[in-house]
């Protein structure tokens, strides 16, 4: 039940990035990388501040902002805030400087990567156990993304390179997810997470971008989108989703992104879903119920 619920919200997570790729597009017509990213995080620490104490009177619980007397879970709580929101926003900026020296399918498909990247540095760093179906799960989600996202001659280009750092990034930041938000408040967690993202977007938005009170209220709505939506809400869940579910089925669970991308872009903007794509639908699905079978069906061998 417990892994059920976390499968739910990672799923429901990925829904909503997925949808949220619409709002990054058009956004990005109107304010730069740094000004979008500092206004969907302010937006989402502002959300989820109050959610905090939402939470707390509907639970009983005494009103507090650390939700904790322990001042090792403080502390612990503040690091992994701090760490994780630092990781999200070097991620979110070399994604979207990639972005404009790269297309969206492909783009789409090397931040994919993360599902490939996860479990080995998993592996290497923190001795996870890797089962053999889960190796397979992340060959045949890998190869259904191909399909989903690429077509015709593959090239290689700077933007793709800045990409894969972004994937790197992204896996990173899975891991440590994973790491600090046992045992914590996922909300609170949250709310730090944005809070971190917001204070390192706006300063560098300050150095590098010149934003104007016009060009955001262009981009509004997809700033709200992103900022509520997106980030105060999908990131929660993601999580309140990964301190159920173990890092490599979470990698593969948040893929699903780039398939609801392609799905909403299908119901929403009628753009056409082509037979290739549906057959990358059906694998990546696929290697989702492969990693959640319990491995005694496959050996209880693992690979490094």
């Amino acid at each position: 039940m417990k892994q059920s619920s976390g499968i739910i919200m990672l799923t429901l997570c990925a829904l909503i990035w997925g949808t949220a790729f619409i709002a990054q597009s058009v956004g990005a017509q109107y304010v730069g990388p740094l000004t979008f990213n500092f206004s969907r995080s302010i937006l989402a620490s502002l959300f989820l501040f109050p959610c905090i104490f939402l939470f707390d009177a509907l639970a009983g619980k005494k009103l507090s902002l650390w939700g904790t007397e322990d001042n090792a879970a403080r502390h612990r709580l503040l690091r992994g805030g701090i760490i994780c929101g630092l990781i999200l926003t070097a991620d979110s900026l070399v994604q979207q400087i990639g972005m404009a020296y790269t297309t969206v399918g492909k783009g789409g498909f090397i931040t994919s990567l993360y599902i490939i990247i996860v479990p080995i540095l998993g592996r290497c760093f923190f001795g996870r156990t890797v089962h053999f179906q889960q190796w397979v799960s992340v060959l045949l989600a890998s190869i259904g993304m191909y399909f989903i996202c690429l077509s015709g001659v593959v090239s290689v280009n700077k933007g793709d390179l800045y990409i894969l750092v972004s994937a790197f990034c992204f896996a990173i930041h899975i891991l440590s997810v994973e790491y600090f938000a046992q045992d914590v408040d996922g909300v609170r967690f949250s709310f730090l997470q944005f809070l971190a993202c917001t204070v390192a977007n706006g300063l560098l938005m300050f150095i590098f971008e010149n934003p104007t009170t016009e060009q955001i209220n262009l981009a509004l709505i997809p700033i709200l989108y992103a900022g509520i939506m997106s980030s105060g809400i999908a990131y929660t869940l993601q999580i309140l989703g990964q301190a159920k579910v173990n890092a490599v089925l979470s990698s593969m669970l948040l893929s699903l992104e780039s398939v609801f991308a392609v799905l909403s872009g299908w119901l929403i903007l009628n753009q056409v879903l082509t037979l290739r794509e549906l057959f990358g639908c059906c694998l990546v699905f696929s290697a989702i119920i492969l990693a959640q079978l319990p491995p005694k069906y496959f050996g209880s061998r693992s690979q490094s």
